[in-house]
């Protein structure tokens, strides 16, 4: 059999070729043109496709992001990403909702790059009020560089659920009758951005990225977001026709739930006694 090499330039040539052909096959759900903004990347980032697609590209100068036109209070945040393949190692994609001010909130998806055929990190993490430290992380049943693949993100009064391709991986309940911080108050926009973190991504900033591979590109489509848009200080009605603001887990997405949790995470912050000597978080005995 033939065997070749390509070039990172052709690599990329190559790879984004093979992703238009699957775009104009896909449905989509509205052009990112409308709904995002490109907002640093120095040309790194860029729509393509009639805005149907979005591709972020990391460099050896410069990562690049974007944002949500909107900022929601409460929401079902939906996107379609297929992650940087090949040699991702050093690299992180962050996909997640933050609010501003000093005290804020974030809900985190950030998938940590690794060596060519090692399996991505899902790193999650919850800011209320600016407290965080609440990390979960796992690995995937699939590769996310394959195909593009939904991450989700439900945020309602109730609690805060992860979810890839409808499958959910984590529940962060509101407990604040027992003194835990939950987003609520403050609206939130979405943001997604590629940058290098070789110092800490993979394997603990043993491995470090190899910029022979640069640009490292991911790439994101089908946005869609059910929410209560927050405009002029307050937010859009939002009320009983909306199914997401009361969903919960059902009895099968629980067993769902509890299938991932026992075969693909990897770190639980509840159960790190080296982190907390002086007891767990509150959460932890109720989650």
């Amino acid at each position: 059999m033939a065997s070749f090499s390509c070039k990172p330039s052709d690599q990329f040539t190559l790879l984004l070729s093979s992703v238009m052909v699957c775009l104009l096959i896909a449905s989509c759900a509205g052009q990112l043109n409308q709904k995002l903004d490109i907002t640093w990347g120095d040309g790194r980032a860029k729509m393509l496709g009639n805005g149907e697609l979005l591709a972020l590209s990391l460099d050896k100068a410069s990562g690049s992001g974007f944002q949500s036109k909107n900022e929601y209070l409460y929401g079902k945040i939906d996107m379609q990403l297929k992650l940087v393949p090949g040699n991702s190692a050093g690299t992180v994609t962050t996909y997640y909702l933050k609010s501003s001010g000093s005290s804020w909130d974030e809900i985190d998806f950030e998938f940590l790059g690794n060596l060519t055929g090692d399996p991505y990190t899902v790193h999650t993490n919850v800011y209320g009020q600016g407290k965080g430290d609440r990390e979960q992380q796992f690995r995937l049943w699939f590769d996310p560089t394959a195909n593009f693949h939904t991450y989700s993100i439900l945020w309602n009064p109730r609690s805060i659920v992860f979810s890839i391709d409808g499958t959910p991986i984590r529940e962060f309940k509101n407990l604040e009758s027992f003194g835990v911080p939950f987003p609520k108050n403050q609206p939130m926009r979405l943001y997604s951005s590629i940058w290098n973190a070789d110092d800490w991504a993979t394997r603990g900033g043993l491995v470090k990225t190899d910029w022979s591979q640069a640009p490292f590109t991911a790439f994101f489509r089908n946005f869609n977001a059910e929410g209560c848009i927050w405009s002029l200080g307050k937010p859009s009605a939002c009320g009983a026709h909306d199914a997401w603001l009361w969903q919960k887990l059902d009895p099968n997405n629980l067993k769902r739930l509890r299938w991932v949790q026992q075969n693909y995470m990897i770190y639980n912050y509840c159960t790190d006694a080296r982190r907390f000597p002086q007891g767990f978080p509150k959460e932890c005995a109720v989650q």
